[in-house]
């Protein structure tokens, strides 16, 4: 057992020992179809605090020969299949994190390449395992790889965790940037690695690099948070999961949706983040979690780049809608950022905004990274939005206590507000800035924009959280027509239907506004059963 050859499975156990375990060990099935064919170069990309290191961690636990891993997967998916016995502990295993091995080469204060030291390391315990192979002198990892195929038939499988990292924390290094990609094209795409390459799996935040239209390495198959493919329900945590994960520590599954779902693929439509879903049921506590793990710098510098038409579009977001997306230019790395749509990209791979394939629009998927957002919105000084969620807690209790003069004259204003930002005289504009306006409603309710009630569809909802005794509320937009005329299509079109449980504490909200004058009004009743 080596630390980077043959590794053994202590991670894995590591996982297996902890309060909670999500089983996810159907991932090697897959892989195991994938070896020794034409797809056998897998790239998975995922944000942090989505279980990458610990897939990696457990593919190693299962295919390195230097352990045996056969009681850890006792009882778990992967036992189930027919593959299981063929490939356990049965293969010459390299694994490496880029990520630790450049830490490591800091702290060891190495004067050479980070390159270097990474082969240098690799090869050192090659030449332990097979010196009549491999020479102390050789110092491309590819060329040792290929030369103990030669001489002994070997094929290995190589593993790498962050494998994106150079072009994250290296970005200006052009040198390094070139070198490395050298290195990956000698191990995984040329005529000798088709020979010593089983399996190739490598993951990070980014998919893999792209020149123009084409990718560096092109015979990767891919799988990221725009396109997951059949590997979508190993992204996070899948509905299910999260379901039973509540039960077990009594937790009340609805909240956990409303925190943590929203990335949605088109075959799986609800995927939870599984980092934070875990540290909630260890603390019995919702809240953020994002934010104790990771730093919302990269959100507010991204959102802070002045490209045409983004601010609009994180404004709209804000709102509750979603925005259009072209996500093909996107070089994936931080030093070609050249519009508003490889801004949006970008937030798709680290995890901050979610990517409908079906109509290639992009949204804020939940009420945890919504905290995120307004946290970079008030840190990039947007004024007039920040102002906005700052007083919404105000515009909520006179909507509550009926003090409809005082709602007319704070949605005016923001709507005056946001007008630098948003398209004033758009009736879309109007939606969003009240979404706004309600910002902080979200901590009291759910929220539901065109919730389809009666004959029609109310235009936004207000569901109080269980044990609240806030009431409902049901709010009707109108552009340039009488605010009465509000009130009177909630109760002729019964919207209130949908609220058959908040009959005896129900609010209806009537909402105009003038484009001519520029002037808002509101009306705000009781319902009356």
């Amino acid at each position: 057992m080596g630390f980077y050859v043959n590794p053994g499975n202590e991670g894995f156990k590591s996982a297996l020992n902890s309060k909670i375990y999500v089983d996810k060990t159907g991932l090697i099935k897959f892989t195991n179809s994938m070896l020794n064919s034409e797809q056998r170069y897998i790239a998975v990309s995922r944000p942090r605090r989505f279980g990458k290191s610990m897939a990696a961690k457990m593919l190693v636990a299962y295919y390195s020969s230097g352990c045996d891993s056969r009681d850890l997967f006792k009882g778990l998916e992967i036992e189930k299949s027919e593959s299981f016995e063929s490939e356990l502990n049965k293969n010459c295993v390299i694994f490496f994190d880029v990520q630790g091995m450049r830490t490591n080469a800091k702290l060891k204060k190495y004067t050479g390449s980070y390159l270097d030291y990474l082969q240098g390391a690799i090869i050192k315990e090659l030449h332990k395992l097979y010196p009549e192979c491999v020479s102390l002198d050789e110092s491309s990892l590819a060329n040792v790889l290929s030369e103990i195929n030669q001489q002994t038939g070997i094929k290995f499988i190589v593993i790498i965790d962050e494998w994106d990292c150079y072009f994250r924390e290296e970005k200006n290094n052009t040198k390094l940037i070139e070198d490395y990609i050298i290195f990956l094209r000698g191990m995984f795409k040329n005529g000798e690695s088709e020979q010593f390459i089983k399996l190739a799996y490598i993951t990070g935040i980014f998919p893999i690099k792209k020149y123009g239209t084409q990718s560096a390495l092109n015979n990767f198959k891919e799988f990221s948070m725009i396109s997951p493919g059949s590997l979508a329900k190993y992204v996070g945590f899948t509905e299910d999961e999260v379901k039973a994960l509540c039960e077990k520590f009594d937790m009340d599954f609805d909240e956990a949706k409303r925190w943590y779902d929203g990335y949605s693929f088109s075959n799986l439509k609800s995927v939870y983040n599984p980092n934070s879903v875990v540290d909630a049921m260890f603390r019995k506590e919702y809240q953020s979690y994002w934010s104790q793990t990771e730093s919302f710098e990269p959100l507010r510098q991204c959102i802070g780049m002045n490209f045409e038409g983004l601010r609009d579009d994180v404004i709209s977001m804000l709102g509750g809608r979603n925005v259009k997306v072209r996500t093909n230019t996107f070089q994936n790395d931080l030093t070609n950022i050249k519009n508003k749509n490889d801004v949006l990209t970008l937030l798709i791979h680290l995890g901050y905004l979610s990517y409908n394939a079906e109509n290639s629009s992009v949204s804020i998927p939940n009420f945890e990274v919504h905290d995120e957002f307004t946290d970079a919105v008030a840190e990039n000084d947007w004024g007039e939005i920040s102002k906005a969620v700052a007083e919404s807690d105000n515009l909520l209790d006179s909507t509550i206590e009926g003090k409809s003069d005082k709602v007319a004259e704070a949605l005016e204003k923001i709507h005056s507000d946001c007008s630098s930002i948003l398209a004033y005289n758009d009736e879309n504009s109007l939606s969003c800035a009240i979404t706004i306006a309600y910002y902080t409603a979200r901590s009291y309710y759910t929220i539901i924009r065109e919730l389809p009630a009666g004959k029609g569809f109310a235009d936004l909802v207000f569901i109080p959280r269980k044990n609240s005794t806030r009431p409902a509320l049901l709010v009707e937009l109108k552009y340039n027509k009488d605010v009465y005329s509000a009130i009177k299509q909630i109760k002729e079109k019964c919207y209130t239907g949908a609220l058959d449980d908040y009959m005896d504490n129900l609010l209806l909200v009537g909402i105009s506004y003038d484009k001519e004058s520029k002037t808002h009004s509101c009306i705000i009743e009781k319902f009356e059963a």
